[in-house]
C-alpha cells in the first residue's frame, strides 16, 4: 500500500489522477473543473468508510471508483451547483454590498487622498 500512496503523492493535476487510474475523460470538463474534481475526490476519500486496511489492489479499485464518481459529479452538474468550495456555498456564490457602503468607502478614499 505504501507504494500506491507514494505514487499518488507524485501526481499533481486532475489529468494525472484520471490517467493514473485509467479513467477516460472529456478535457473540456476537466479544464473547467479540475480543482473541483480533486477537492470532491478528497472529500469522498475522507468520508468513505472501510478504506483503511484494504490491500493495494482493492485500495486502487476503491480510489478509482471514488475518482470516477467525483468526475461524474461535474459531467452531470456544474461547480456552482455542486458547491465544493466555500465561495459557492455562501449565498449561492453571490455577495451583496449595499450601495451606501460603496459610497462611504469612496468618500473615505477621497478624504484620505
Amino acid at each position: 500500500m505504501d507504494s500506491l500512496i507514494h505514487r499518488l503523492k507524485a501526481l499533481s493535476s486532475a489529468e494525472d489522477f484520471l490517467q493514473f487510474f485509467g479513467l477516460s475523460y472529456d478535457e473540456r470538463i476537466v479544464h473547467v473543473n479540475r480543482l473541483h474534481i480533486l477537492k470532491r475526490f478528497y472529500q469522498y476519500l475522507h468520508t468513505t468508510e472501510g478504506l483503511s486496511g484494504l490491500d493495494e489492489v482493492e485500495t486502487f479499485r476503491r480510489y478509482r471508483e471514488l475518482l470516477a464518481r467525483a468526475y461524474q459529479d461535474f459531467v452531470a452538474s456544474s461547480a456552482a451547483q455542486e458547491k465544493v468550495f466555500k465561495v459557492f456555498q455562501d449565498v449561492g456564490g453571490r455577495q451583496s454590498v449595499p450601495v451606501t457602503s460603496l459610497r462611504d468607502s469612496l468618500r473615505a478614499r477621497r478624504a484620505a487622498a
